[in-house]
């Protein structure tokens, strides 16, 4: 399984003790069932559906975030100009894949679908903090997406390899492609030039700012491990009905 691997998505940068901060969740995190059933393939199709819809809906906010970011007061052009370009690839490179699996599993209604309770607490979180708190406040709030995606890839691809070789997995083409995206050199090099800005933001930074800039990426790993329990679980919206009282 996945908790006997061990993946080092760690890096030289400053930005690395707010990872370290948050270790203990993030082992948590890769050991998830849905991502560890995604590599062996027994993650029902209804779970992925479920997950997929979500995820396009949050990439929307994300990209959104992005730009807020990229307006930011005191912001460099060439920095506004890569949180831009981190945007178009959240809402166009990663939305196409999304694209790709509601064409290939034709999955409907998905411009119609709305919000679930993880999705809407994760992407309020994330617009909140950009928009309202400091730069670096929002730029640690946004990492911990890209890092943990490329990080879980990682372990992922290796699973599915030792897998492979145990003649031990079923393999579902929109599940591996999922992971050959996240697990991929390019990613990793989105996240890196992504860690840039953030390393930059905490050498700027007082160490009250570092500490909330840490408080926002527990945060943001936290909500993280909870998308992925809204899939696991298909978490909708409680109906709430009154109950007929009796004269």
């Amino acid at each position: 399984t996945i908790a006997s691997i061990r993946i080092q998505t760690t890096t030289s940068s400053m930005a690395q003790r707010l990872w370290d901060g948050a270790a203990s969740m993030i082992g948590v995190t890769e050991k998830h069932e849905f991502l560890v059933s995604m590599v062996d393939g027994t993650l029902a199709e209804e779970n992925f559906r479920h997950y997929v819809i979500q995820d396009a809906l949050y990439l929307t906010d994300y990209a959104e975030c992005f730009r807020i970011l990229a307006r930011n007061s005191g912001v460099s052009q060439s920095d506004s100009d890569r949180l831009m370009a981190f945007a178009k690839g959240a809402e166009e490179d990663e939305k196409e894949l999304h694209r790709s699996f509601f064409k290939d599993w034709k999955i409907t209604g998905a411009d119609e679908a709305k919000a679930m309770p993880n999705t809407l607490l994760y992407t309020s979180y994330l617009l909140q903090v950009c928009s309202t708190r400091s730069h670096a406040e929002g730029l640690a709030a946004m990492l911990p997406c890209m890092w943990i995606y490329w990080h879980v890839g990682k372990c992922m691809l290796q699973l599915r390899e030792e897998l492979d070789k145990a003649g031990n997995r079923k393999a579902v083409p929109a599940y591996d492609a999922w992971i050959d995206l996240y697990a991929s050199e390019e990613f990793e090099k989105e996240v890196k030039d992504y860690i840039g800005l953030v390393d930059q933001a905490i050498a700027d930074a007082d160490e009250e700012t570092i500490a909330k800039m840490q408080e926002h990426f527990n945060m943001t790993c936290r909500l993280e491990h909870m998308f992925w329990d809204q899939a696991n679980s298909l978490m909708d919206w409680p109906e709430l009905k009154s109950s007929s009282s009796s004269s």
